[in-house]
């Protein structure tokens, strides 16, 4: 029971920082309290959301979309159960394909609940009831994600009042969904919902949607949502949700700045309000592992914490909690522990928000370069006048290239459009690269493609976009 890592949770940061460090020549073992691999995101976070999202996608199509296109299916009809199997099975796959790759790699797996009893050991409480067997390695890696934030006195029963755990997982399509909280999460599942039939009201304390991305984003996608039928209330502080057995559940806000208040009743209500650190159960007080005033292991430039051999990645540390910088972290850290020189570029993670139109981002936003006093150019491009855009009836947005006023070095780029997930990526890696808007204006792009918009908008940068 020897090793020379051990991982703690097996999410997106956990298997790839375990497979890593197995590449690299290390004895790694995992261990995972779920008792299926993948962590939130494979198995009640991203993977069965995007399910949801794509199926219910194809159904508002069908149902609003088709006719424009020539093709007359009558009226769609829902068989949820069956949407539900889709998101299921894919679930399964992934996770499957997660226990495959450990195993490729030789990674031992233990599932359990995992307690760092004292630096260098791990105590796996294990599930199958066979007792607690004691794990002894060089080094530690606290890779155990988020758990869903909740507000003060309101209780999830993951039936009327649910997590974004029980919003995928409803037996039927409520009515009306009351969703607390304007960031990717609540507008994501409010938009499978919503395209399923509920009428969906979204209350948020700040004065806007999608905090922390760039504003003019924010503005005119609350538009395009507003269109879909999203009734937004903003401003909003609720401070109480009380079910009524099998009645409507009553939600009572009032506004942030002070005022009277207000009730709303629905189906079922969904709190979104963001996710905290899970470091529960994992002894970290007991053997000195410092956390922040937001219950965040403090870590520094390369993982570790403040017990030598004990390092932390992903949700449970300092910074935007994606999975996908969380498998960057492990996959450095994986790379430290070697002998290797391994880093992430924070400047450059791009974040989605997978609804329809789909919203992306990399880099900096204009609040923050005015913030930081940069100068900068801004150029725009809308999918109104891209040839591919008209073609698939998804004219819906824009892309915003921002580039340093002096060096032209692309600083930030913004999408709003349908794939805008994909799109995003040739933008991270320009700015990989130092890339200026120029580089991107001349890089040939195909045509008729949404990417061209990408080249466009840099073009715009310098005044001198083409189709507009």
């Amino acid at each position: 029971m020897s090793y020379d890592l051990i991982v703690i949770g097996t999410g997106p940061g956990g298997y790839v920082c375990a497979i890593r460090a197995a590449q690299l020549g290390l004895k790694v073992a995992v261990v995972e309290k779920r008792g299926t691999h993948g962590g939130t995101c494979l198995n009640v976070g991203c993977i069965p959301s995007k399910a949801l999202l794509h199926a219910s996608e194809l159904f508002e199509e069908a149902a609003h979309g088709f006719k424009k296109l020539g093709i007359d299916v009558g009226t769609p009809r829902l068989d949820l159960p069956a949407m539900m199997a889709h998101k299921d099975t894919t679930v399964k796959s992934n996770v499957q394909g997660i226990d495959f790759l450990l195993k490729k790699n030789k990674v031992d797996p233990f599932l359990g609940a995992g307690k760092i009893v004292a630096p260098g050991k791990v105590e796996v409480t294990m599930n199958d009831g066979s007792g607690a067997k004691v794990l002894e390695g060089k080094a530690i890696v606290i890779a155990t994600g988020s758990d869903v934030a909740t507000l003060p006195g309101i209780e999830i029963d993951e039936k009327t009042v649910v997590s974004s755990t029980g919003a995928i997982a409803l037996d039927k399509v409520p009515d009306t969904l009351v969703v607390i909280g304007a960031g990717v999460i609540g507008l994501e599942l409010g938009s499978v919902w919503a395209r399923l039939g509920a009428k969906v009201t979204v209350l948020e304390y700040l004065d806007r949607i999608l905090p922390g991305m760039d504003g003019e984003v924010a503005k005119q996608f609350q538009r395009m949502l507003e269109k879909q039928g999203f009734a937004f209330k903003l401003g909003q502080k609720v401070t109480s949700v009380a079910p009524a057995g099998n009645g409507p559940v009553t939600v009572t806000f009032e506004p942030a700045a002070g005022g009277g208040g207000e009730t709303i009743a629905a189906d079922v209500v969904l709190v979104a309000v963001g996710r905290k650190p899970y470091t529960d159960g994992l002894g970290l007080d007991e053997v000195g592992v410092a956390r922040d005033n937001r219950g965040r292991v403090v870590t520094d430039a390369h993982y570790a914490t403040t017990v030598p051999g004990i390092y932390a990645i992903g949700d449970v540390i300092v910074g935007p909690m994606l999975a996908h910088k969380a498998e960057d972290e492990g996959v450095a850290l994986a790379e430290i522990l070697a002998g290797q020189h391994g880093h992430v570029n924070y400047g450059v993670i791009p974040g989605v928000v997978y609804t329809m139109p789909e919203v992306a981002a990399v880099g900096q936003t204009e609040e923050e370069l005015k913030a930081a006093g940069i100068a900068y150019r801004s150029g725009k491009f809308p999918f109104t006048a891209n040839g591919r855009a008209k073609a698939t009836l998804h004219t819906d947005g824009f892309v915003k290239v921002l580039a340093d006023a002096a060096t032209d070095r692309v600083l930030g780029v913004h999408i709003v459009g349908a794939g805008a997930g994909d799109l995003i990526h040739e933008a991270a890696v320009l700015m990989e690269f130092g890339g200026s808007s120029e580089d991107l204006a001349r890089t040939c792009h195909a045509h008729p493609t949404m990417s061209e918009a990408v080249k466009e908008a840099a073009l715009a940068v310098d005044k001198r976009p083409i189709h507009i």
